[in-house]
């Protein structure tokens, strides 16, 4: 049986997608009790991610931004290969950016080891594991944070990074477009993501393969101003392939 983390993630997609949940319906999707649909749900709603109803749920605002502890465990080997070759891009010496996110959180574990770094991060969770590594220097942006996915946001974020140079900058992002470019689905972290990418020399994505070909609703930045692209190996090259004819260096992982 799947474990309770696991259920309820699966209810958080299904509500987004659907945007109602009925109990048996549910049952039936993951293959458990009524009785256990209700107490995730019910567990659900006290964590203001869902609206319960007679017989199910309806989705809040939030279900559709999945919270950062729901999202970690999707992908996870995948997200710490692509994590572990974006790190390799770093050199000592270097001021490396990084966002919130799973997979630059997994980046970031990857750079603990490392000496002679400058990590520059909005993400209060990236920040709190880094700082206790004697060989990294953190710079945190100040802001307000969101708990969805731990960045700090707004004016404060960015009059830090208008400040700052950075070597690299490493991205974590809701949907990579060709034609659209690098993109979250919150504006607020976009445009500090945006700030970021601008104060850099060189800018890396790092996106798994289900979120190349897609797009998001606020833009971070053009397709031109990324460096190179990580991801997995899922990603053919069809896929691939508006991101080279755009002239990005890609790693699969």
């Amino acid at each position: 049986m799947a474990s309770a983390h696991d259920r309820r993630t699966r209810l958080l997609e299904l509500l987004a997608a659907r945007g109602r949940l009925d109990v048996d319906e549910a049952a039936h999707a993951l293959d458990v009790s009524p009785a256990t649909i209700r107490r995730d749900l019910d567990e659900l709603a006290r964590q203001q991610l869902l609206q319960r109803t007679r017989g199910g749920a309806v989705s809040a605002e939030v279900a559709y931004d999945l919270p950062l502890r729901y999202k970690a465990a999707r992908a996870a080997e995948e997200k710490q290969r692509i994590a572990a070759a974006a790190a390799a891009l770093a050199e000592p010496g270097m001021s490396v950016g990084l966002n919130g996110g799973t997979t630059t959180t997994e980046v970031a574990r990857e750079l603990a080891g490392r000496p002679d770094l400058t990590v520059v991060t909005n993400a209060v969770n990236i920040a709190a594991e880094l700082t206790v590594r004697p060989t990294i220097k953190i710079v945190m942006t100040g802001g307000v944070a969101r708990p969805n996915s731990y960045e700090l946001i707004g004016p404060l974020a960015a009059a830090t990074l208008q400040e700052l140079w950075l070597d690299l900058a490493i991205l974590g992002v809701d949907a990579l477009d060709a034609a659209f470019g690098a993109a979250a689905g919150h504006e607020g972290e976009a445009a500090v993501n945006r700030l970021m990418a601008e104060r850099s020399a060189r800018v890396v994505v790092v996106a798994d393969a289900s979120k190349l070909g897609t797009r998001a609703f606020a833009r971070i930045c053009p397709i031109a101003r990324i460096a190179t692209l990580v991801t997995d190996s899922a990603a053919g090259e069809e896929r691939l392939a508006p991101f080279r004819e755009a002239g990005l260096s890609i790693i699969q992982a």
